[in-house]
Order: C-alpha cells, then structure tokens, then sequence
C-alpha cells in the first residue's frame, strides 16, 4: 500500500473539506483498478468520513466529506436546496464574444446518451432542466484559448463540460467533449473546483474554502 496522498484543506468533529487532485476518482468505481479513490484515501485517515458529492475524475478542486450520518444528511439537503455555492475556473477553447467579466447565463436541458455513456448531451425534449452562470476571466490570443469562470446552478454530471461544449468553447484537455485539437493542448482537463461556501452543518456559521487551480 502506497502512501495516503490526501491534501485536508479544513477539518472539525463535523465535516472535512479536501483539495481532490485530477485524475483521482471521488468514491470507487466497478473493477480492482478503479478502487484507489479520494474517499477510500480519506477514509484510511478519518474512518468516519462520509461521502456528500463528486467531482469527475478528471476535475480537481474543492470536495467536503461529513464525519457522520446526520452531517451528511444536512450537507446533502444543501446541495439538494442549493444552498452550497460552487464555483470552478477552467480554460476553454477559443474566444468567446461575451465581455470579460460579465456574467451570462446558460439554460439546456441535458440526458444521458446512453448509446454512447458516459456521454451527455443537451435534449430539449427529454433532458432534466440544467443551468451554469459563466463569465470571462482572460483572453489568450496566442493560445486562442480563454478563462473562465463557471458556477453550476444545477447539479448535472457533466453539466459545466456539456454547456461550454454547446457554446462552442469546450474545456481544454476533455477527451470526452472536447475537439481532437482542444483535448490534445493539454495533458488534463483545465477544470478546477476553485471555490465552496456553505453553512456549516452544526454551528450555522457561513464559511468559504478556496484553492487555486494549477493551470
């Protein structure tokens, strides 16, 4: 057994919040190979920690745990409420003719596609309502790619990949969204959970936990 890598950004008797790195999954998948996830990490340091959300596998950035059943009831009813604020930084492919700073909004359903799964699509018929607020951060005109700033008000899997897709500027590195050229300019997908504001489960005090992306 290899070395626990975890990095804790903030724990109490309560809840833990962790800076989940890319390409580590959040709670085990089907398979012997796909059981070495940020949970199980955790758990060998904090038995009692508990799952509340995920981030995709290819995404990094802020995830909080509860250390019991009746946290992780009152932190799954924020997220279900959305109570709990997200925000994510990324670099998408392109220049997108929104002003820098300017928040816009997009609203398209989205659906499994299940001939091709893990895949999501939009489906105006058939999808579950989806909304992101998004704004621009910085251009980089040599690179023609673009910062930005996304906050999911819906909690779609996929939701932030998809909606910058049918945009027209999916985010850099995505294999599964992404152009050949766009997936190719980076060895991981440019998505980071930057930002994560809740009420804390026990003492109701507002608190907001912060990490910056590596790219």
């Amino acid at each position: 057994m290899g070395p626990i890598e975890v990095t804790v950004l903030y724990a109490d008797e309560a809840m833990l919040v962790l800076d989940k790195a890319a390409g580590l999954l959040s709670v085990p998948g089907r398979g012997e190979d796909k059981q070495d996830c940020l949970s199980t990490r955790v758990q060998r340091l904090y038995a009692d920690a508990l799952v509340v959300h995920r981030l995709d596998m290819a995404t990094s950035g802020v995830m909080v745990m509860a250390r019991n059943p009746a946290v992780q009831r009152s932190l799954n009813d924020a997220f279900a409420s959305r109570a709990v604020t997200k925000r994510y930084v990324a670099v998408v492919d392109g220049i997108p003719a929104a002003p820098v700073e300017a928040w816009a909004l997009i609203d398209l359903p989205i659906i499994v596609d299940w001939p091709n799964r893990p895949r999501r699509v939009i489906d105006h018929q058939l999808g579950k309502p989806s909304v992101t607020r998004w704004r621009v951060l910085s251009h980089n005109e040599r690179d023609q790619t673009t910062r930005v700033e996304l906050e999911p008000v819906t909690g779609r899997s996929h939701q932030l990949r998809v909606h910058m897709q049918a945009v027209g500027h999916s985010i850099v590195g995505d294999a599964l969204y992404g152009s050949p050229l766009a997936h190719a300019t980076a060895d991981r997908l440019l998505l980071h959970a930057c930002t994560l504001e809740l009420i804390h489960p026990v003492t109701g005090q507002a608190m907001g936990f912060v990490s910056r992306a590596h790219f």
